[in-house]
């Protein structure tokens, strides 16, 4: 179903971007199409595939593209910071998606189970992703709670939201600018494993932190620099 989602969202975007291409399109050099997909569709397509994806954390990456040359450099900047995280943040999982990053913990690092207050092992995996959004201060941090579907929906978006938060504080409490941190909570309705099985429910409590550029960064890129 996963998988299908996908493949979906995808099609949409095709269908999204040949359509705002479409007029006058051979007056466009790749460069300027790429910059208009990314600038032109990027916050409404990366809304739509991250809600079709089942994926919030995708979809804020998506969504905060340019695109183009610019995209280019952004996509430059991320790939060395992924692999400062990769190298610092041994507990947890870095995948490089698009112009951002994102970072996944399975909570069972963070936090014991139906809890919010974090392990040590996770503040010092924390603290160690502070030094490193500290140093990279030209982005913004979107910070999403999941649970499985063990318990009540609403114990499980509030347990979602309160995790989250919990991670932003730690987050703040070692040097990071509240400012460029958001948090959201999603319950159970985002899995990314089956949770009729003990391995899948593990897999989908987790928190994932998506880093993109933030408008400095994007101005700055559009330059050249």
């Amino acid at each position: 179903m996963k998988t299908l989602r996908i493949k979906i969202a995808a099609l949409s975007i095709a269908v999204v971007t040949t359509g705002l291409l479409a007029p006058g399109c051979n007056s466009f050099t790749k460069t300027q199409k790429g910059a208009a997909i990314g600038a032109g569709a990027g916050g409404v397509v990366g809304a739509f595939i991250g809600k079709a994806a089942g994926n919030t954390a995708l979809g804020a990456v998506i969504g905060g593209a340019v695109g183009g040359t610019a995209g280019a450099v952004i996509g430059h900047k991320m790939d060395k910071q992924a692999a400062e995280i990769k190298q610092t943040v041994p507990g947890a999982t870095v995948v490089r998606q698009g112009e951002g990053i994102i970072v996944k913990f399975d909570s069972g690092i963070l936090f014991d189970v139906d809890k919010t207050g974090l392990k040590p092992a996770a503040k010092s995996n924390l603290e160690n992703l502070a030094k490193s959004l500290a140093n990279n201060p030209q982005t913004n941090i979107l910070i999403v709670g999941h649970t499985d579907n063990t318990g009540t929906d609403t114990h499980n978006m509030d347990l979602s939201i309160r995790r989250a938060e919990a991670v932003k504080s730690y987050l703040v409490s070692s040097g990071v600018d509240g400012a460029r941190l958001n948090t959201q909570g999603k319950g159970e309705i985002e899995p990314i494993a089956d949770n009729a099985t003990a391995d899948g429910r593990s897999q989908n409590r987790r928190v994932e932190i998506a880093i993109v550029a933030n408008e400095q960064m994007k101005a700055e890129a559009k330059q050249g620099q």
